[in-house]
């Protein structure tokens, strides 16, 4: 069993090597790129019974799909490498969240509001809006106006 694996292993020494470097560099990259996502988020996006309206939609309708493809592409990506990081070195759950938040699908908001929720995460994400000077998120709803 040990010897089929070390022979594997040592015929895809390239496909390792690739996987460990893609790996560390979504992990730097996620750690970078985390605190200033966090503090794009408007204050009050969660303050709503259902999403807002996008700027998105104010775009040429070319550019808009352009950019819907592209966004929903990375997204997919996302996923799938951290669900293989899970196996692997690297930030799996942190890809897969992202992933996650990235691509489109039913019932996306319900599902950003309630994993936001978790008192432990929303006390760090406002911990990290704090660090960009931010103000924290609200899940407060409020009434339309």
């Amino acid at each position: 069993m040990f010897s089929i694996l070390n022979q594997w292993i040592d015929q895809n020494q390239m496909l390792l090597t690739g996987i460990g470097i893609s790996s560390l560099i979504l992990s730097v990259a996620s750690l970078i790129l985390l605190p200033w996502l966090v503090a794009q988020i408007p204050y009050d996006y969660f303050a709503h019974d259902r999403r807002e309206p996008s700027k998105w939609k104010e775009l040429h309708p070319i550019f808009r799909f352009a950019v819907l493809v592209v966004k929903n592409i990375l997204g997919f990506t996302l996923l799938l490498a951290g669900i293989a990081m899970l196996l692997l070195p690297g930030q799996g759950l942190l890809s897969i969240l992202m992933g996650l938040v990235l691509m489109d699908y039913p019932g996306k908001f319900r599902f950003e509001r309630k994993i936001v929720s978790r008192p432990k995460l929303l006390q760090f994400i406002n911990w990290l809006r704090r660090k960009q000077k931010q103000p924290p998120l609200t899940l407060e709803i409020r009434d339309k106006q």
